[in-house]
């Protein structure tokens, strides 16, 4: 016998059925559901009954461990340890999207993905338990595009089925393991291991100041100048400010001194500096002490890739190593500020 199916409108997802799902989930039952890569049958990851009826049903070895879907980047930290920068950098470029990350764990390794589909993401905040949702097709078999494929094949083995049409992609979401170094690619589907290369051949190099209107502009935006006068193409450059909303402009005077060397910032916004930006980040260099000690308290982990940018400037100066913030001060501090900060760059750029 066929489960009941509910129909969904992605452009107006009903509350009610969401909650009509996260029910028969807590009750323990097994649901077939869209993602944007290929249905899926969720079920609750920490009820063993669960877990074991949907190994039965799809025919699966047991030691082959199931994935959990997750609905935010960060909650790979809840169910993995010693993440690498590898995987903030991958799930930063494709996440949410059809990229399964294998990351050590607690207990040998966990499988996590973050789909792109406004359903399941919702579906997920509802619920206080992670879900394995394995494709809805028997091993070995096809991975259904639409609900007819799975009930086809799973139909009458589970409590409940969503419709939200044809899935987007179509085909499996790709595995990658980062267990081991270098990465493994364990299933090439969606996306392809020249992608996944690609972002681990890139360094990211991230400055920050206060405001990221003035100081972390003006670092990034030579250090991107001199990249591409030395054909790095490898050298991801970014800036963050600890302190300011998100979107303001340049200061006057800084896109001032940057037109001065060819360099146009008119379409710089700011952005403030996040956990995810430092830890997917190779080398973080910050202007001042004030914001190396806030970055070692937000995430210690990096202090190894933390440095102060002064360092690398040949400047014997009795006043220290902070780049001081030239915010409401006459155009020559702009000036003095700027002129540390490019004999930096000019010595960093020589040895990334």
């Amino acid at each position: 016998m066929l489960p009941k199916v509910i129909k969904l409108d992605l452009q107006n997802i009903a509350p009610k059925k969401i909650r009509q799902v996260a029910n028969v989930l807590i009750e323990g039952g097994l649901v077939i559901i869209p993602t944007e890569t290929v249905y899926g049958v969720a079920a609750n990851y920490n009820n063993p009954e669960s877990i074991e009826r949907l190994y039965r049903i799809k025919q699966r070895p047991r030691t082959k461990p199931f994935s959990l879907i997750v609905d935010r980047k960060e909650a790979i930290e809840y169910y993995a340890q010693g993440i690498p920068i590898l995987a903030y950098k991958l799930i930063d470029r494709f996440w949410p999207g059809p990229l399964t990350i294998v990351l050590s764990a607690y207990q040998g390794s966990v499988g996590l993905r973050m789909p792109d589909h406004p359903f399941v993401l919702k579906l997920i905040a509802e619920l206080n338990f992670p879900l394995a949702c394995p494709s809805a097709n028997i091993s070995g078999e096809p991975a259904p595009k639409n609900i007819e494929e799975a009930l086809q094949s799973l139909g009458p083995e589970v409590d409940l089925a969503v419709d939200a049409g044809r899935s987007q992609i179509g085909c499996a979401s790709s595995v990658v393991d980062l267990t081991v170094r270098p990465f493994r690619m364990l299933r090439e589907a969606a996306i392809k291991e020249k992608e996944i290369r690609e972002v681990a051949n890139k360094k990211n190099i991230l400055f920050v100041c206060t405001g990221n209107s003035c100081r972390s502009v003006m670092a990034e935006a030579y250090l991107k100048k001199k990249i591409r006068e030395h054909k790095k193409d490898n050298l991801i450059v970014s800036s963050a400010g600890i302190a300011m909303l998100d979107g303001l402009q340049t200061t006057p005077e800084t896109a001032a001194l940057l037109e001065e060397e060819g360099i146009d910032v008119s379409g710089h916004l700011s952005q403030r500096v996040s956990p995810l930006l430092i830890k997917k980040s190779d080398l973080i260099l910050v202007m001042e002490k004030l914001h190396e000690d806030r970055i070692r308290e937000w995430v210690p982990e990096v202090k190894n890739r933390l440095f102060l940018l002064k360092e690398f400037a040949k400047i014997d100066d009795e006043a220290g190593l902070d780049i001081k913030d030239p915010i409401g001060k006459p155009m020559k501090d702009y000036q003095e500020v700027f002129a540390i900060i490019r004999q930096a760059i000019d010595r960093i750029v020589g040895v990334i």
